[in-house]
C-alpha cells in the first residue's frame, strides 16, 4: 500500500506551502475576511489541537514531537500490513500521515505550529487550523467510515 504514499506526499507540501504563504501575506495583514464564516488570520500554535497545552511553559513541543514521531511510525507499520482491497483505510492513513509529519516539521524547524484558518459563526470561533488538521481530520472520518462499512458488510453476511 506503499504506492499511495504520494498523498502523504502531497499534503505535506500543501500544507508547507501554505503555511508559508500564510506568514507571508498574513504578517502584513491582521485578518483576512473570505466569507461570512471563513477568516485568514495568522496563529502560532506552541500546544496541541484547540491550543490544548499551549501555556504549558516549552516542554510540551518536545513532547508533541514525540507524540508525532511514535505515530508516524505505527502509521507507517500499519500502512505496510494493508492487503490490496484496503485502499480507503490506506488512503485514510496517508492523509493522517502527511498531516503529522507537516505539523512535525513546524514544531522542529519553529517550535510551534503554524494555523491560519479561522472559521466562525457570530461571534463563536473554532480554534484556527491549517491543512495538516484538515487532513487529519479528513484521515479520521475515513477510518470512522471503513469501520462502520465493516460492521455493515459483517451484519450483512451474518443475515
Amino acid at each position: 500500500m506503499l504506492r499511495y504514499f504520494w498523498i502523504a506526499v502531497a499534503v505535506v507540501v500543501a500544507d508547507q506551502l501554505t503555511k508559508l504563504a500564510a506568514v507571508k501575506y498574513l504578517t502584513r495583514h491582521a485578518e483576512v475576511a473570505v466569507t461570512p464564516f471563513l477568516n485568514l488570520t495568522l496563529v502560532y500554535n506552541p500546544g496541541a489541537a484547540f491550543g490544548f497545552l499551549s501555556d504549558a511553559g516549552g516542554w510540551q513541543n518536545r513532547f508533541f514531537i514525540g507524540v508525532a514521531l511514535a505515530a508516524c511510525a505505527v502509521i507507517v507499520y500499519m500502512i505496510r500490513r494493508l492487503g490490496p482491497r484496503d485502499r480507503l483505510v490506506a488512503v485514510a492513513f496517508m492523509l493522517i500521515l502527511g498531516g503529522a509529519v507537516g505539523n512535525l516539521i513546524d514544531r522542529l524547524v519553529y517550535g510551534y505550529v503554524i494555523d491560519f484558518v479561522d472559521v466562525y459563526y457570530g461571534t463563536w470561533h473554532w480554534p484556527a487550523f491549517n491543512v495538516a488538521d484538515s487532513a487529519i481530520t479528513v484521515g479520521a472520518v475515513l477510518l470512522v467510515i471503513d469501520a462502520l462499512a465493516i460492521g455493515t458488510r459483517k451484519r450483512r453476511a451474518a443475515s
